[in-house]
């Protein structure tokens, strides 16, 4: 059988096909909108002098300001972010990100590391790597109890 790495965040990250994105505290929503839109992404990491101080979510711009009749086009950021913002590193694992994201309600996790932002899990992320993980998981027993021999397996 083939071993694998089946629980690094550093290893989601490795294999996600979306990268992430920051803003400053100081931009306006709209800003961040518009990059959520372009890069289909449901969070962006809030970057103050290359400092994690937040994280923006879909969510924070539904619940604070469009059902607070706020525009996003002069609200800032600093002012709707996320400020206390559950974090991961590497060397934990997708288990890890899911309990947190559980336990604590969030849909979005910043990775960092050396306290630096190095990417964002979300729970979709988490999901989709565990199904990979499972079918991955399923084809080498599919090959260790029939000798890798598919003619064998009808």
């Amino acid at each position: 059988m083939i071993k694998r790495d089946l629980t690094s965040v550093r290893y989601m990250l490795n294999n996600k096909h979306k990268g992430f994105w920051t803003v400053s505290p100081k931009d306006l929503v709209i800003t961040a909108l518009e990059l959520m839109f372009a890069n289909d992404v449901g969070a962006v990491g809030v970057l103050d002098n290359g400092i994690l101080v937040g994280i923006l979510t879909e969510r924070d711009c539904t619940r604070k300001v469009l059902l607070q009749d706020k525009s996003a086009r002069t609200t800032c950021i600093c002012d709707v972010m996320t400020s206390q913002v559950y974090v991961v590193r590497l060397d934990q694992t997708v288990d890890d990100c899911m309990a947190i994201m559980n336990e604590k309600n969030v849909r979005h996790l910043p990775v960092v590391e050396d306290n630096r932002l190095v990417g964002i899990i979300s729970i979709r992320d988490a999901v989709r790597y565990r199904l990979s993980e499972q079918a991955f998981m399923i084809e080498q027993l599919e090959t260790h109890i029939y000798g890798g021999h598919p003619a064998s397996r009808a």
